[in-house]
């Protein structure tokens, strides 16, 4: 591919190369997916709700499903760098008008992902500010603190995000390894081995047990949106990808088992009940290696989630970026600062994390159920629907043309990935009403999937109107960077990507007719 250097002034149409190299996209990768969120927030309840002990071995299981997955994910990335990756990759699949789909479910979700960790403050910082600094502040003072941060981080450098999510990164894993040796050390009648047996986990229970660890994985799928600021990113997409699901797998694996071990497997499922059991991580801690140590973890609780905001924070701006060069969102969200950081994007994700946390601190509204719980399994389920899709469309880009890829990495892994998920997605929706903590009759049982359907049957629409009115920007949806002004386009564009000529679409912006694949 062949880039033209990006004007020097204040706003660009690229994102900044070579910002990253493996070890800060495995940052932005890890930060996301929020291990002491996880381990302490999400094991205790998969426990409490599933009864099933078998959780270790179901981390390896959907690990090693998600690494499968990866295989055609990131073959995909190695032909289409792009910041919009699902929308990208089922564009090029599938078609223009399904990667309007997967743009719009995209968004939706990364959204939901990450203006619900907002309301997530309210699971500590409160008392920590009570017993701490000797405050009295209601959640939204704390929620409002941590988007500030954000929101300025947002607007710089990917790389000094990095930089910051590596500090916080590192002592969070480091602290959870702690916790793990401790637990180890202090078995209750020993090592619990049927715990770490995939039978265990096949147990009743099964299907619920699956859909809250395929959870813990969120995030690492956002490697490949980095590919246009990663150095080297044939190698460091894929190797930063495959590195995020072991670490995910090993870490909260072994940490679900080292809970297991230290509590009894025949009484940790009584011991993660709420609401003794959200502590659970924290007071073991505290019994074995100190109050100190106990209340660092609370601490880091709070860490945790701000970088997983920051990481999803400058995902979600990217996919806006990558939407509004191409024009399928307005063509201001396709500029960037002379830093390279998509500005338009960020600051929109701010405006609506800031009106969201007003709403709930205005209306009283419960931060941890409307918000915290409910934004994030809902945003959970549209990536879940979107790691489907692109299985499918890893199949459909490379049937014409392998392109010099193997069968294994272009039909044999992807069509398996393709069936697993398809398995997942079934699982999460059958146990939707546990996974967001409602009755089966509630509203929010079908009410969330079923809103998922109408936006992507409107994306979809959307793109189909695109085609017609406007076959320009049609014929470059997926194109990347390809699709600016002034880019040449070198890869030949798939069949289902309408021709058309030259055209302006605003001042100074002509469009590329791509070549007839």
């Amino acid at each position: 591919m062949s880039h033209t250097s990006p004007p020097h002034d204040d706003i660009t149409q690229a994102l900044a190369q070579d910002r990253l190299g493996i070890p800060g996209l495995l940052f932005f990768v890890m930060s996301a997916a929020g291990p002491l969120v996880n381990v302490a927030g999400v094991l205790t309840l998969a426990y409490a709700v599933t009864g099933n002990v078998g959780l270790p071995s179901a981390f390896i299981v959907l690990g090693l499903l998600l690494a499968l997955f990866a295989v055609g994910y990131v073959t995909m990335s190695r032909h289409i760098p792009h910041a919009g990756a699902f929308y990208a990759y089922i564009s090029r699949g599938v078609s223009g008008a399904a990667g309007c789909s997967a743009a719009w479910i995209s968004l939706l979700s990364y959204n939901g992902l990450q203006i619900a960790l907002y309301g997530g403050v309210a699971l500590g910082a409160p008392a920590l500010g009570s017993q701490y600094l000797g405050v009295d502040l209601p959640w939204w003072v704390y929620a409002l603190l941590l988007w500030a941060l954000v929101a300025v981080l947002g607007v710089f450098r990917v790389d000094v995000n990095g930089r910051v999510l590596a500090v916080l990164l590192v002592i969070e894993v480091t602290v959870i390894v702690i916790y793990d040796v401790a637990f180890l050390a202090h078995p209750a009648h020993g090592y619990a081995v049927q715990m770490l047996s995939p039978t265990t986990f096949l147990k009743s229970g099964a299907g619920a047990i699956a859909a809250i660890a395929v959870l813990g994985f969120m995030g690492f799928e956002s490697s490949a949106v980095y590919a246009e600021e990663s150095r080297r990113p044939r190698r460091t997409v894929p190797l930063a990808t495959y590195l995020a699901i072991a670490v995910i797998a090993v870490l909260y694996g072994g940490s679900a088992w080292a809970l297991g071990v230290t509590t009894g497997a025949d009484k940790i499922v009584a011991e993660s009940q709420p609401p003794a059991g959200g502590g659970l991580v924290f007071s073991l801690a505290g019994r074995y290696l100190g109050s100190g140590l106990g209340t660092l973890g609370q601490v880091l609780l709070m860490t945790s989630l701000a970088a997983m905001l920051i990481s999803i924070h400058n995902t979600t701006a990217r996919y806006a970026f990558a939407l509004g060069r191409e024009r399928v969102l307005p063509g201001f969200f396709g500029s960037t600062s002379a830093s390279g950081a998509p500005r338009a994007g960020s600051l929109t994700q701010s405006a609506l994390g800031l009106i969201t946390i007003l709403i709930f601190a205005i209306g009283g509204f419960d931060p941890l159920v409307g918000l915290f719980y409910t934004g994030g399994v809902a945003g959970a389920l549209g990536i879940i629907a979107l790691l489907l899709a692109s299985s499918v469309a890893v199949v459909l880009f490379f049937r014409p043309d392998r392109r010099g890829e193997t069968l294994w990495h272009t039909v044999l892994a992807p069509i398996l990935a393709t069936i697993g998920l398809g398995v997942v997605l079934v699982l999460v929706l059958a146990n939707f009403a546990t996974l967001l903590g409602v009755d089966s009759g509630s509203p929010l049982r079908w009410g969330i999937p079923a809103a998922f359907l109408v936006v992507a049957v409107a994306g979809w629409a959307y793109g189909i109107g695109l085609r017609a009115r406007r076959p320009q920007i049609y014929a470059a949806i997926g194109l990347g960077a390809q699709s600016s002004a002034g880019q040449e386009v070198v890869q030949p564009a798939p069949a289902h990507f309408l021709p058309g000529p030259v055209a302006q679409d605003g001042p100074g912006q002509p469009w590329p007719r791509p070549p007839i694949a």
